[in-house]
């Protein structure tokens, strides 16, 4: 039973999680051989003011 967390930041659209999810499922499911059914995916979505990258906050980036 694969388990996979998507950690992100917030503002994606649903359509957008949607079509992420199915690729993510199909990609798992091809390369592992295990039904559809038994992929969990798990989305986490981050205000950008908890994220930072090269030693910055997001928002004043």
């Amino acid at each position: 039973m694969p388990v996979v967390t998507i950690r992100m930041a917030k503002g994606r659209t649903l359509e957008q999680k949607r079509r992420l999810a199915a690729e993510i499922t199909a990609a798992i499911t091809g390369t592992l051989g295990v039904d559809p059914e038994r992929v969990t995916l798990f989305f986490e979505e981050l205000e950008t003011e908890n994220i930072a990258r090269a030693g910055r906050l997001l928002p004043e980036s």
